[in-house]
């Protein structure tokens, strides 16, 4: 019985997660492959990017929005969100176009994320000019001078209402050598990219960084006010546009986040901002998870040191397909295929991030973001 729990069924569920969960692993959707055509006529576009306290990295992200290669009508506008550094008065002072309008920001009503009500300032803002499509994007994002060309073009030509972009994230320290390509491959494990894609799936998730949104789309779902309190933002939006025609989520170099990680602390905090939403606050929901993680990232290893029998092949056969299946992603962050042996430390540090979430959300600082606790008590 130790044999089949700890060896056979770790086994058994990845040979499941790698042949039947979309071969999320091989990371092929990416905005570089299957290129589409340009559009007969480009479509207007208003860039909506909130910030709170971003001085240090706006002026990058502003100009990089300032400096696309973009054929259509532009404009771009910044929600200061109560910032109580200069990330208003560096934005001001980028902009010798005219394209750029900054925003102060209201303070947020009940039941909103600060960054939605952000983002619903800038949309009330947009729609005076009656844009086709809205750019959400970070104030941590930089995005390449084609970028746009790019959204605009597969939103266009497959006529798709959301088409999403997962930033390259930072990626040259330690911490971050160790965490974030797994970061985005478990993002991938819980929403293929090629369900995502399927109109005919009901998986539907977006990346928040770089999120392109058919305006009349929107406003048909309900407009943002429909996912007012969500912590995992995106991925609501993702499933609110869903409804209303084909989504696209890929990978990217086209946008990169130009924020590192100071360490596995913010690491840390990152995930367990959001991690106990994802499992909608619901204790059994850990529990299971927990105890999945322990299947799926311990036992292999476990079991193909310690068995005495012959069963330690079917640990080692796990622990094998693991470290195999994160190959791809670790050749898009340009990772050593090593560290897919280290995937069982990593994964076990993540189940200790999704736990941490829990403690944090209990304590009353759920979805803390920015110094704020925006996640909604639960009983």
């Amino acid at each position: 019985m130790t044999a089949l729990v700890f060896g056979f069924v770790p086994l058994a569920i990845w040979l499941v997660l790698l042949f039947g969960r979309g071969f999320y692993w091989r990371a092929r959707e990416r905005d570089d492959r299957d290129v589409p055509p340009a559009p007969p006529a480009w479509p207007s576009v208003t860039a909506i990017v909130p910030a709170r306290n971003e001085a240090d990295v706006i002026a990058r992200s502003i100009g990089s929005l300032l400096a696309q290669d973009y054929p259509g009508a532009l404009r771009i506008i910044l929600v200061d969100d109560e910032s109580e550094d200069d990330t208003a008065e560096i934005a001001r002072a980028l902009d010798s176009t005219g394209r750029l309008s900054v925003m102060t920001g209201t303070k947020r009503p009940a039941g909103w994320t600060g960054k939605l009500w952000a983002v619903s300032q800038g949309i009330a803002k947009a729609n005076d000019t009656s844009p086709d499509y809205l750019w959400l994007t970070d104030a941590d994002i930089a995005h390449a001078p084609d970028n746009l060309r790019s959204l605009a073009a597969r939103a266009e030509s497959e006529n798709r209402v959301l088409v999403s972009l997962m930033a390259k994230l930072h990626c040259a320290s330690w911490p971050e050598r160790f965490f974030i390509p797994a970061f985005v491959y478990f993002f991938a494990m819980l929403y293929p990219f090629a369900w995502v894609n399927d109109p005919r799936a009901k998986t539907a998730a977006a990346a928040g960084g770089c999120m392109l949104v058919k305006r009349a789309a929107l406003a048909a779902a309900g407009g943002i006010g429909e996912i007012r309190s969500a912590i995992i933002d995106d991925c609501a939006l993702g499933a609110l546009m869903k409804k209303q025609g084909p989504v696209w989520l890929g990978l990217t170099e086209r946008a990169v986040s130009i924020r590192p990680y100071a360490g596995m602390g913010e690491i840390r905090r990152m995930v367990a901002r959001s991690a106990y939403a994802q499992l909608r606050y619901s204790p059994l929901l850990l529990l299971g998870t927990l105890i999945g993680l322990v299947l799926m990232f311990l036992a292999p290893p476990a079991w193909a040191l310690a068995a005495r029998d012959e069963s330690w092949i079917a640990g080692a056969a796990a622990w094998g397909l693991m470290a195999a299946s994160f190959r791809p992603m670790l050749r898009f962050y340009g990772r050593s295929p090593l560290w897919g042996l280290a995937l069982p430390a990593i994964g076990a540090l993540y189940a200790l991030f999704t736990l941490d979430s829990a403690i944090q959300h209990w304590r009353g600082k759920g979805g803390m973001w920015k110094g704020r606790a925006q996640a909604m008590r639960q009983a």
